[in-house]
Order: C-alpha cells, then sequence, then structure tokens
C-alpha cells in the first residue's frame, strides 16, 4: 500500500456505505404517500369519478410496487422467505381484485420500514466520519526557521512538533521538552491523566492538558496508534454479523403457512378466488407494522430515560444474548483517581498526615491533587497556606506547611534522595501510589485506584439471577493488576488485562461467534469491540466516536440506567411477540374462514384491517413506563 492510499485510509474517508438500496427505497415511499394522498383528495374532495381518483395509485403500484415487487421475486428465487414476501404477494393480488388503495398502503408500509430501519442503523459510515473529525488536520512542526503548519502526509519519522494546549496529538512519538498532562484514557484504558516529561512517550489522539509540549515523531500518522484503531474500526464493520429481524423469524413460519393454506383452498375449491381471498387477510401486518411500533414506543420510551437508541435492533436481540463484556475504565469505574489507602509510618497520624499533604496540593496540578483533594474534604479538614512551594520534573512536590516540610514523590526517588530503607516502605500490589516524607522522614505511602461505581457491585451480582447472563468477562487496556483488583470488588470471574483494540475486537469475535454477546464500553478504545459484539451499549458523556458505533447509548453514565434499557428491551420484545403472534394467530383463524367459502377478498381485508388494529393498540403499550424498571 502507498503512502497516500495508508494516509487516506488513516484518516477515515467515507466507506463505502450501500446507500442506492436506501435511496430507491427513500423513493418508492415517497411515491406511495403521495398517490395516497392525492387519491384521497380527488375521491373525498373533489368527487372525481372512479377513474380519475385511481389514476395516482395506478401510478405508485407501477412506480412502487414494481420494485419492491421484482426485489421480493429475486429473494424468493434465493430461497429467502421472510415476513415482507406475504406482502409482496398482497401488492399482486390486490390490484388483480382491484384494491388499488389497499396495494398502495402495503407499497408504503413495506418501504416505509426498510427506510426507517436503514436510517437507524447507517453509522457503519459515520463512525468512521466521527473519527476522521477528531484527527488535526495538519500538525506544528517546528524547524530553524521556526514553526510552520504542515499536513499529516508530510509529517516524517524524526520530526519535531509542538503539541499546543488541549491540541490531539497526531503521532506517536517521545517528548523532548515541556512538562504536561495528556489524557490517554481513551486509547489505552488507563483511567489516569499522564505525566509528561522529557523521555515520556505520546500517543496520536490522545489530547494535550494546558502547558504546549515538543515532541520527535517515532511513527508515521498512517502507523501511530490512532490509525490503527481506524484500521480495526473498519474491519469490525466489515466483519459485522448481520443480525437477524424478529419479524424474519416469525415470517420463516408465517409465510409458508399462509401460501399452502391458500393454494390448498384454491385446490380444494377449484375456486381462484379462495386462493385470493386467503392472501388478502395473510398479508403480515402484525409482523409489518405491529412489530415497528413496540420499537418505536421502545425507542421513546428510551429517549424519555435518557436512553439513544441508534440501532433498533439491539431492543430485540438484548434478551437473547447471555455473555456480557465489561470495558473497565469509565463503565465499572467512575475513570478518575480516588484515594483507596493511607498506609502511614510509625509516629504519625493519618488525618494530620492527610491534613499536610492536602494543604500542599492545592497548588498543585498534578493528575492525582485532586484525589488527595477530595478525601481531606470528605474528612472536612481544614487546608493551611503553604510556602516555598516546588514541583521539579521528577523530583515531586515540596514546601513548608505550618513550619513542616513535606515532600510528595516517587519511591525511587524517596530512597535515592532522601536516604531511606527500603524496608520501610511498604509493598503496593496494585495501583498508583506516591511517598510522603515530613521533615526528611518517609511518613506515608497513599495508594490510588480508579474506584468502582457505587452500584457496580450489585449490578454484576443480579445479572445471572435476574437476567440469565451465564458468562460475565471483564476486558480492559489496563494493567493486569488493576483490572483484577476491580474484579475481586464487583465479582467478575474471568478477567482479560493488557488488552489493545486490535486484541479485544479479536476476543470479542471469538465469543460472538459461539453465543450472542453484549459489550458495555466506554471511549475510543472500546469502539471496534462495541461494533463487533451482537449488541454495543456505551456510555456517550465521552466521545462520538464510541456514541456512534454503539448500538445504544446510555447518555447517563450508570449502571442503572443499563439495567433501565434492559428492562425496556425485554419489555418491548414480550409485547412484540404478544403482538406479531396474536395476530398472527387471528390471521391463520381467518384464513381457515376464508378458505371455508365464509369470507371474500373484501371481508378478508375488513377482517385484516381489524385484526391489525388489535395487535398495533396492544404494541403502543412498549411507549408506557411500567411502575419498575431496576431490580437490583
Amino acid at each position: 500500500m502507498q503512502k497516500k492510499d495508508k494516509v487516506k485510509l488513516a484518516k477515515g474517508q467515507k466507506s463505502s456505505f450501500p446507500v442506492k438500496k436506501h435511496s430507491v427505497e427513500t423513493a418508492v415511499a415517497g411515491v406511495a404517500l403521495a398517490g395516497i394522498a392525492i387519491h384521497l383528495i380527488f375521491r373525498f374532495l373533489l368527487n372525481s369519478s372512479q377513474l380519475t381518483y385511481d389514476i395516482p395509485l395506478f401510478a405508485a403500484l407501477f412506480l412502487g410496487g414494481t420494485p419492491l415487487v421484482y426485489g421480493l421475486a429475486v429473494k424468493t428465487l434465493r430461497k429467502e422467505f421472510g415476513s415482507d414476501l406475504l406482502a409482496g404477494l398482497s401488492i399482486v393480488v390486490s390490484v388483480i381484485l382491484g384494491q388499488y388503495l389497499a396495494g398502495t398502503l402495503v407499497v408504503l408500509m413495506l418501504s416505509g420500514g426498510n427506510v426507517l430501519e436503514a436510517y437507524a442503523v447507517r453509522s457503519a459510515s459515520s463512525v468512521l466520519e466521527a473519527l476522521a473529525k477528531r484527527v488535526p488536520s495538519v500538525a506544528h512542526r517546528k524547524q530553524k526557521g521556526g514553526i510552520s503548519d504542515v499536513k499529516l502526509d508530510d509529517i516524517g519519522i524524526g520530526d519535531t512538533l509542538v503539541i499546543y494546549p488541549h491540541e490531539i496529538c497526531p503521532v506517536d512519538g517521545v517528548v523532548i521538552d515541556g512538562h504536561g498532562i495528556m489524557d490517554e484514557s481513551y486509547l489505552t484504558g488507563e483511567p489516569f491523566e499522564i505525566s509528561k516529561t522529557p523521555g515520556a512517550e505520546v500517543l496520536s489522539g490522545a489530547i494535550n492538558g494546558e502547558e504546549a509540549l515538543i515532541i520527535k515523531a517515532e511513527k508515521l500518522p498512517v502507523d501511530s496508534r490512532y490509525a490503527m484503531i481506524m484500521r480495526v474500526m473498519q474491519t469490525a464493520q466489515q466483519k459485522r454479523p448481520r443480525i437477524r429481524r424478529l419479524g424474519d423469524q416469525l415470517g420463516a413460519y408465517y409465510t409458508p403457512i399462509a401460501v399452502a393454506l391458500a393454494l390448498v383452498a384454491w385446490f380444494v375449491s377449484g375456486q381462484a378466488i379462495r386462493f385470493l381471498a386467503v392472501l388478502v387477510i395473510a398479508t403480515p401486518c402484525p409482523l409489518l407494522i405491529a412489530i415497528p411500533v413496540s420499537i418505536i414506543g421502545a425507542v421513546s420510551l428510551s429517549a424519555r430515560r435518557g436512553i439513544v437508541v441508534k440501532d433498533p435492533s439491539v431492543l430485540e436481540q438484548l434478551d437473547t444474548c447471555r455473555t456480557i463484556i465489561f470495558d473497565k475504565t469509565g463503565t465499572l469505574t467512575y475513570g478518575l483517581p480516588q484515594l483507596t489507602q493511607q498506609i502511614v509510618a510509625p509516629g504519625f497520624d493519618e488525618t494530620e498526615v492527610l491534613k499536610l499533604v492536602a494543604s500542599l496540593e492545592q497548588y498543585s496540578k498534578h493528575p492525582l491533587a485532586r484525589a488527595i483533594l477530595n478525601a481531606a474534604r470528605e474528612l472536612h479538614l481544614p487546608l493551611e497556606n503553604a510556602a516555598k512551594i516546588s514541583e521539579a520534573p521528577g523530583r515531586g512536590l515540596q514546601g513548608i506547611v505550618l513550619g513542616r516540610a513535606i515532600r510528595i514523590t516517587s519511591r525511587a526517588t524517596l530512597l535515592k534522595e532522601l536516604g531511606v530503607s527500603e524496608s520501610l516502605l511498604p509493598r503496593v500490589a496494585s495501583g498508583l501510589a506516591c511517598e510522603i516524607a515530613i521533615d526528611g522522614s518517609y511518613a506515608a505511602t497513599y495508594v490510588f485506584h480508579d474506584a468502582p461505581r457505587r452500584e457496580s457491585k450489585s449490578f454484576v451480582e443480579h445479572l445471572g439471577r435476574k437476567h440469565a447472563f451465564d458468562r460475565l468477562m471483564l476486558v480492559s487496556g489496563d494493567r493486569e493488576s488493576e483490572v483484577k483488583y476491580l474484579a475481586d470488588l464487583v465479582g467478575v470471574n474471568e478477567v482479560y488485562a493488557s488488552q489493545s483494540p486490535e486484541e479485544k475486537v479479536t476476543l470479542v469475535r471469538e465469543v460472538t461467534r459461539k453465543e450472542k454477546t453484549l459489550f458495555l464500553g466506554d471511549g475510543i478504545n472500546d469502539a471496534p469491540a462495541l461494533m463487533t459484539a451482537s449488541v454495543g451499549l456505551a456510555f456517550g458523556h465521552h466521545s462520538d466516536i464510541t456514541t456512534e458505533s454503539a448500538g445504544a447509548v446510555i447518555m447517563d453514565a450508570s449502571l442503572e440506567k443499563v439495567d433501565e434499557f434492559f428492562h425496556i428491551a425485554i419489555r418491548m420484545r414480550s409485547i412484540a411477540l404478544q403482538s406479531a403472534v396474536g395476530g398472527m394467530a387471528l390471521s391463520i383463524l381467518g384464513m381457515l374462514v376464508a378458505a371455508a367459502g365464509y369470507l371474500s377478498p373484501v371481508a378478508g381485508a375488513i377482517t385484516q384491517e381489524v385484526i391489525d388494529l388489535l395487535a398495533i393498540l396492544n404494541a403502543i403499550r412498549a411507549a408506557l413506563p411500567p411502575k419498575r424498571l431496576i431490580d437490583f
């Protein structure tokens, strides 16, 4: 692959999404709707002749019905029998019977439903567009003559680049000048902002903090971390499994039954009119209308609960998933460091040490300073003024508080510069740690973790008991010690740590090949896995890329909202099945009556409309909130 082609791939240019079919169905739906509207105007407002008011229906059936019937005929030759096959037969039958309005309504139902579904699942191309928008279009290259903006294509290995505050890093590289922090959580799964000093590695796609950094490019943009995620995303889209919809599953049984009854009625009676009557009453409106109505109701209810459903098929599939795969950062955790352990040396008071340390940390921009200050606030500790404050890169923070010399630094610096014996320092199995010295003596070790959400443990524990999940997996790009620490706290036994986005996709694909999976994630590094799983749910407070790749987005980052969505989906599927199966059962009963010669085609059409009304009224219940949506 040439460099130019690779750059285009890395920038996420629009993928080849099949929009042609979508456009045709939109046009067909428009023609049918216009034909019905003009027909009604001519017939009831202008009192035109029958020939005049039927002309718009002729046009709609010819322009709209013909391509639909042709497409269904092709599917039939391929032995693909779905719920829409009877709709196609009904269009033909309606024309033969002279029921042009009924036929045009079927055209509108069939094409309109396809358009709505195509619109809902269009996200294949928008994901890559969202990725492309996030990549900076230019980089700031530093040379002898100054700083100039260059295209990403023109960046070479070894180039010196300037990353201004709050900019997105364009390439993987190494810091050569400057001191600051970068947010890499979307890319790596590490929950904390990472300090950057000379010699530190930086990743493309990371968000710079408040200080400018000068880096040396170690890779071309097309070979950097962000471009790799985009390539994995494209692969995930191409290999995404096709979900068989509920209507198609039911239609596979209903369609041959209806056709067989119609043929038997014709053969036994010798009257073609009975064949037509059976087909008219067999039109699968409970499948074509009741199921979409229940889905739309559930989508509406979800939206009112702060959940955006981007792919309606997730509502049908969620209740069939038996494996749930969690990302760690931002899903089961808050994605923010918290002070979880204060190990204080003999002779020091824990509360007094925290007061002194927090008083000094209020002057620091270090990523862990906020966690220490939050811990002090929870105990309502008054903060004192500090003097002689310094924060030299690599040496930590030091200053004078209440006349005492406080130093907050790393383990290595404490051992090297203060001569503290390593035997005095506790071993830290997991988490980030900092060491504290007071008046030159070791005083404490503070340990930080990305703490689990308040509801994580109870949510995880109820999944098997209430929702029949028999396999719970925790997959994270974080370190093994951190992932196991969280897994033990919340009760997940199957753990996969240090997983890159590529490894996540491979793992999720292997599991999904065997059973239906639900992936719950947060961050750009989760986007490919979200697309690969049977159902992808994302917390949408961070990244537009993650939300584009998920089937549904939980806008309020809360596991309680996830459980609400479980119940909405389960209830929707139950109501949809009631409406569809109940409607089909009544239709089959009507078909038997029509086959016996007791229903004419016109009477059959009226009967079918009554059945449709009952199915639709029941389906509307999916939009009504139940008394309780959470069960943990």
